[in-house]
């Protein structure tokens, strides 16, 4: 599912809800595996979801029913607002949790490190060469088990108004690299009088994405905190350049971006695949306008993609009917019919990579001037990397996002900035500096 924009406060208070549980829940045994049998799965199964998920699965739900006798699968649109707060408490309580929920990818690795025995062990089930590897390592627990079934991927290419890089006199396939890029950009304002791109700063989201695309992020893989690095300060100095040329229109909120976006008043979009349906549904009379590729890098050898969204479908240890859910989980997620099924209808770009091998994405877009977009995000999906998110995200993302508001907007030095917030990050956390 996409992800408008990294809400530091709720997902602080959601998942700081899951690190005081840490102290008051029950004893839990180790965390449940699937049995196997060769007689297939029965029964009922609650689902908790919302949004156009919930939407997907009813429909799979009852074509799953038909398609598996003796099967009933209840799907609940729980509404995203309080869903992580029942998630928290139920996992606290070791009680009154579905059999089967969605958690986002930023969220899951909190709850499996404050939970380690709270969910089933889903390794049996995938096969972990064909999913995105991002969304593999987000949904793998301290033991190396795979805990979730990745989902929907938020891979993200560069969008680019082809009339604006037309009328300044721009090579779309120059923009290689985030120093050509800053160039180009600068000759587009001049040329034209529009900027770089619409992004609200004060979430410090694409700050963050730069840190993933280069491989890193505010935690190591051994959970230390990484933020004070030279590829942190690579993607800050170059947030605080183009903004100190006001070639940044710093937004505030999704329907602020969402309305610039439909003014025109920026030549280039990096956002994920998710953002090309809200360009068609917001501003269909831009079709033919838009066009993308992937992201420019910083150093050669860097990941031309990054990641913003993107959920998973977990098991909870205290499912009622553990096999059942996995086994609509597998079909729901691990089918390439159904996950091109959903991409179509709700607009979930597949995980599961091999559903990214079907010819539909590489259909002619007349929206993207008869480019097969969705291609370029499929052969960029495998390509993702990945992050250690730990669970202490939620609390460190609101601290960078301080720390990048200093820096851009504030004019504080890029290195000091992410220095004093690795700072503040390893002493509010308990973590070393890596």
């Amino acid at each position: 599912m996409k992800r408008r924009t990294l809400i530091s406060g709720i997902l602080a208070s959601a998942v700081a809800l899951t690190g005081c549980a840490m102290g008051g829940k029950p004893a839990q045994p180790a965390a449940p595996t699937l049995a196997g049998s060769a007689s297939p799965a029965t029964g009922e199964i609650t689902v908790w979801s919302w949004d156009v998920a919930a939407t997907a699965l009813k429909r799979l739900g009852a074509a799953y029913q038909k398609s598996h006798p003796g099967t009933t699968i209840n799907v609940v649109d729980v509404g995203y607002d309080n869903a992580y707060d029942k998630i928290s408490v139920g996992l606290q309580a070791g009680t009154g949790l579905p059999d089967l929920l969605t958690l986002e990818t930023e969220r899951l690795p909190g709850y499996l490190e404050n939970f380690p025995n709270g969910f089933v062990d889903l390794s049996s089930r995938i096969d972990p060469t064909k999913v995105d590897p991002s969304k593999l390592a987000a949904a793998t627990g301290a033991k190396g088990a795979i805990m979730a079934m990745p989902w929907d991927s938020g891979t993200m290419a560069l969008y680019l108004r082809t009339d604006y890089l037309k009328q300044a006199g721009i090579d779309a396939t120059s923009l290689t690299t985030w120093d050509a890029f800053a160039k180009a950009a600068e000759q587009v304002k001049a040329k034209t009088g529009k900027t770089a791109f619409d992004t609200d700063l004060s979430t410090g989201a694409l700050f963050l994405e730069l840190l993933q695309q280069q491989g890193t992020g505010i935690f190591d893989a051994n959970g230390k905190v990484a933020l004070d690095s030279d590829k942190a300060v690579a993607a800050l100095t170059l947030l605080q350049g183009l903004q100190s040329k006001g070639l940044i229109n710093n937004t505030k909120g999704w329907d602020a971006r969402v309305s610039a976006a439909k003014a025109g008043k920026s030549a280039f979009s990096p956002n994920a695949v998710w953002w090309s349906g809200t360009l068609k549904s917001e501003a269909p009379e831009l079709k033919g306008k838009w066009a993308v590729q992937p992201l420019p890098v910083f150093n050669q050898g860097d990941a031309t993609t990054s990641n913003n969204g993107g959920s998973n479908l977990a098991v909870p240890a205290q499912a009622k009917n553990p096999v059942l859910a996995a086994d609509f989980a597998a079909y729901a997620l691990l089918d390439v019919d159904n996950q091109n099924e959903m991409m179509a209808k709700e607009g979930l770009f597949p995980s599961y990579l091999p559903a990214l091998a079907s010819p539909v994405y590489s259909e002619p877009d007349p929206y993207f001037g008869g480019q097969a977009a969705m291609r370029v995000f499929a052969d960029l999906t495998s390509k993702i990397p990945a992050v250690s998110y730990t669970g202490d995200y939620a609390k460190a993302s609101e601290i960078v996002a301080n720390a990048t508001v200093d820096a851009i907007l504030n004019g504080k030095d890029a290195k000091a900035a992410l220095h004093d917030a690795a700072a503040t990050i390893a002493k509010q956390t308990n973590r070393e500096l890596a």
